[in-house]
């Protein structure tokens, strides 16, 4: 079993809640698509790196499109929150957004301000406390 693949519990959940069509061609099993969905899904890889035990990479993709379209992700999330008691709260990096110096900036930092271009030198930039020290004439 790899890391992102579902648990036993966590199919006998889901495999009531799939669309039960039998096609033409026989396709392959809900399970090892759902863990190739899962496994791009959670690994934020995109499809073509897809590992081969899931199927073809194109059959993943296309049944979770197809899905997508029949609203069946929907009744996924509906019917496992309806079995749930407490509040599910669900954060994701469409919601969340933060700059992407915000990890590095330390406490109490700098605010750093522009040089007066009238100055005569090329436009730079330098933190406050040194304009402070400049206007004041020490520099």
């Amino acid at each position: 079993m790899s890391r992102y693949d579902l648990t036993d519990f966590e199919w006998r959940v889901i495999k009531p809640l799939l669309p039960n069509k039998p096609r033409g061609v026989p396709h392959v099993g809900d399970r090892r698509v759902l863990n190739g969905i899962f496994w791009v899904l959670r690994s934020g890889a995109p499809w073509r790196d897809l590992p081969e035990r899931y199927g073809p990479r194109t059959t993943c993709y296309n049944r979770f499109v197809r899905w997508r379209r029949a609203s069946v992700w929907d009744r996924l999330m509906d019917a496992i929150s309806a079995t749930h008691d407490g509040n599910i709260q669900m954060i994701d990096s469409s919601s969340v957004r933060a700059h992407q110096q915000a990890a590095t900036a330390k406490k109490g930092g700098q605010i750093i301000v522009s040089v007066d271009h009238a100055a005569g030198s090329r436009p730079r930039s330098m933190s406050l406390s040194t304009r402070k020290a400049y206007r004041s004439g020490s520099a």
